[in-house]
């Protein structure tokens, strides 16, 4: 896939706002609409715009508390991870998580009701798992997502 500085803008202002209609994205990239159109669907179909999705407040579905779990296996074995991230995708409370180089080999973000969620949780879903050789909890007391892109290939022509 090769993308340009039109490609680059329109991942730009998408990433800002995903429900940008296509005329005002048009406008601010500085293209026809019917020119958007197709650079969108083109970046859909292969595969540099992954998907699309809703920025939801917590509060809002009576998340009360988000944590990073940190997460050390006991051993690293091609079938232990990859058992290991799709055990993680079927829990409902981690939200994300990132496969790591360190001390812990498990970065999962989860979201909880309170705190005996996330205690019950923690120790239900990790202690009991015999890959599991060590946890440990970090409270998030603010999550902000950065809406800009950093852009590092040639043509991107940074702002």
């Amino acid at each position: 896939m090769r993308l340009d500085r039109i490609d680059f803008a329109i991942l730009r202002e998408l990433r800002k706002n995903a429900r940008l209609p296509n005329k005002t994205l048009a406008e601010r990239i500085g293209v026809a609409p019917s020119t958007a159109l197709e650079r969108v669907r083109r970046l859909r179909e292969d595969g540099a715009i992954q998907g699309f999705h809703a920025e939801i407040q917590p509060k809002a579905v009576g998340i009360g508390l988000q944590a990073m779990i940190s997460v050390r296996l006991a051993r690293h074995a091609r079938g232990d991870l990859d058992a290991f991230h799709a055990y993680l995708l079927t829990l409902r409370e981690v939200l994300g998580f990132y496969h790591v180089a360190g001390a812990n080999d498990y970065l999962v973000h989860v979201a909880v009701h309170d705190s005996d969620h996330l205690r019950d949780f923690a120790l239900d879903a990790f202690t009991t798992r015999a890959e599991v050789a060590h946890i440990e909890t970090s409270l998030i007391f603010t999550f902000r997502r950065n809406p800009d892109l950093p852009i590092y290939l040639d043509g991107a022509d940074d702002e």
